[in-house]
């Protein structure tokens, strides 16, 4: 697996790459596929419509449905789901920490209980790596601790120190195994800290002790202020190597995803374009719309124009309201294509040396509520 930075535009970059499982161009957006789904948009569609590169899937949910027998017999992820781009899977950190009430953390790994029925399952980093070599991703997440927010200095500084410990045992499990199915798999450890600067700095500092092909930067975009989150971000990126990629993990709205362009990430996901998109809520070139609103009622002007010319306002209205499926599918496909549209248009402003001024000027349009 191969990173190339082939342009900047200030902190902001334009890169490739390069998987056995095709050529990502960076900034990158990248579909959130949960359950071997990026829910109500068919892996055609992500192919042909949307163009994405490069899909999540996850392990804590794969692990415990459909499960690990039934991914290897199918040939892993790619086989299963029949997708023969990317795949990035996470490490099960995060929705072990939406589970509070459910698991217990300790330095083995963490004991928790499916939501599916109760049963009990422990996660440990070298289970967790040979999960994920069994599901197949390309790019395989670090076993890591993703902090609430609010946590105190004591809390972050324990929770971090026990993820390098962790950090380190997945290395070691990564070393001494294989990919099951012959292609590459690449590690990315994962910077922690919560929103203290001085254990962000700690942390970044000890992820570069390994050196693997590139990093993420877990534990923000969990209830921070945006300001907060930012400073985290810069501070990082300040620190991981240039020749490297960086992946903001769980981030965010156009507006974040632009700002965090320019303080030097290459890698966002999110799960907020398929979610709002169901619920009602479209991002377009021309700003947010709120399918629910009875001004759209009467409004057969399309979608968006530029990514969805072919159904109108007053279409997509009547099928949320009437709870009717097709709504979810062709709000998220415009979600998607709005996201994959953004960050490409940014990596176009990169490569003309305009980022910034271009980013200011959009922003406010794009956020405008319709």
């Amino acid at each position: 697996m191969k990173f190339t930075v082939e342009h900047q535009s200030g902190s902001a970059r334009a890169g490739r790459l390069e998987t056995d499982h095709g050529v990502i161009e960076t900034p990158i957006f990248m579909p959130v596929g949960t359950q071997a789904t990026v829910k109500a948009v068919e892996q055609e569609a992500l192919k042909t419509d949307i163009d994405a590169p490069i899909i999540l899937g996850n392990t804590y949910h794969l692990f415990l449905r459909p499960g690990l027998e039934i991914l290897q017999e199918a040939g892993g992820l790619h086989g299963f789901m029949n997708w023969d781009r990317a795949l990035l899977t996470d490490s099960g950190g995060y929705q072990v920490y939406s589970i509070s009430d459910q698991r217990k953390i300790n330095e083995e790994g963490v004991l928790f209980r499916s939501h599916i029925d109760g049963s009990k399952h422990l996660f440990t980093p070298e289970n967790v790596m040979d999960t994920q070599r069994i599901i197949g991703a390309d790019i395989i997440m670090a076993f890591d601790e993703c902090t609430p927010y609010p946590c105190d200095l004591k809390y972050a500084t324990d929770s971090m120190h026990m993820t390098h410990r962790w950090l380190d045992r997945c290395v070691a499990r990564m070393s001494e195994t294989e990919p099951v199915y012959g292609h590459e798999q690449a590690l990315f450890p994962i910077v922690q800290g919560s929103v203290y600067p001085e254990l962000r700095k700690q942390s970044a500092e000890y992820v570069l002790r390994h050196d693997t092909v590139g990093y993420a930067i877990g534990g923000l975009s969990v209830g921070e202020p945006h300001e907060d989150m930012y400073a985290m971000t810069e501070l990082v990126c300040d620190i991981l190597p240039k020749e490297k990629p960086r992946y903001l993990m769980g981030v965010g709205t156009p507006e974040n995803i632009l700002t965090c362009i320019e303080l030097g990430i290459d890698m966002f996901d999110c799960v907020m374009p398929t979610r709002n998109a169901r619920n009602g809520q479209v991002f377009t070139t021309q700003g947010i719309l709120n399918l629910r609103n009875a001004r759209w009622a009467h409004d057969f002007n399309p979608l968006d124009p530029e990514l969805t010319p072919e159904y109108s306002k007053a279409y997509l209205r009547h099928l949320t309201i009437a709870g009717e499926y097709l709504s979810g599918q062709i709000a998220s496909k415009q979600n998607l294509r709005f996201y994959l549209w953004l960050v490409r248009q940014a990596r176009q402003h990169i490569i003309e040396g305009d980022y910034s001024s271009w980013k200011a000027a959009i922003v406010p349009q794009l956020m405008t509520r319709l």
